[in-house]
């Protein structure tokens, strides 16, 4: 289904350690919001999705898992030289505490992940302006993360990655319009 390439969709450079950078990606590692989130959300709506926007789905849902793996080398180059107290001093003491440097599914208030971020309601436009919604969220969320940055390597990353999000909502506008059209039309029998 998938060919894989090893390498990361866009490239990831940290200009140094820095784990409270680290904790406010962490939001889109395993937050409501985040890459995971919208994966898994697109992935499985697309069962119940018209044939028409079907592949639509399938192709963000699969890009969002390409955004997941960025975040989580931006995460990893953040804190990989890390002390403990740097971990402490970032607010990621009961993250070392529990996984060390390994990357976890938890947003950046250490709550874990949870399947309750997947929303699937059956209808599909209904579900298309959900996921403009969570595209629009995570966007937001790029901007705050990059107003918090000082660091012009990763957000260059980020901006990609906010990008990509504008680009996502843009085209579930369109599902949703061509739906709508579908939708609209006489049926004659």
């Amino acid at each position: 289904m998938w060919v894989y390439e090893k390498k990361l969709q866009y490239p990831v450079r940290v200009s140094t350690c820095n784990p409270k950078l680290a904790k406010f990606l962490i939001e889109q590692y395993g937050g409501a919001d985040g890459e995971l989130a919208a994966a898994l959300r697109y992935l499985n709506q697309r069962y119940t999705i018209p044939d028409k926007v079907i592949g639509l789905l399938t192709d963000i849902g699969t890009e969002e898992f390409a955004h997941l793996e960025m975040i989580a080398t931006m995460v990893y180059k953040l804190i990989k030289d890390a002390t403990p107290q740097q971990m402490k001093d970032a607010g990621l003491d009961p993250h070392y505490v529990n996984h060390d440097g390994a990357i976890f599914y938890h947003n950046a208030a250490g709550v874990p992940f949870t399947t309750a971020y997947i929303a699937a309601k059956g209808d599909p436009i209904a579900d298309l302006y959900e996921d403009i919604a969570a595209e629009e969220k995570a966007r937001a969320t790029y901007q705050w993360i990059i107003n918090m940055s000082d660091d012009p390597d990763l957000n260059d990353g980020l901006r990609f990655l906010r990008e990509r999000e504008i680009i996502h909502s843009q085209r579930f506008r369109e599902a949703v319009e061509i739906l709508k059209d579908e939708r609209d039309k006489k049926v004659f029998f």
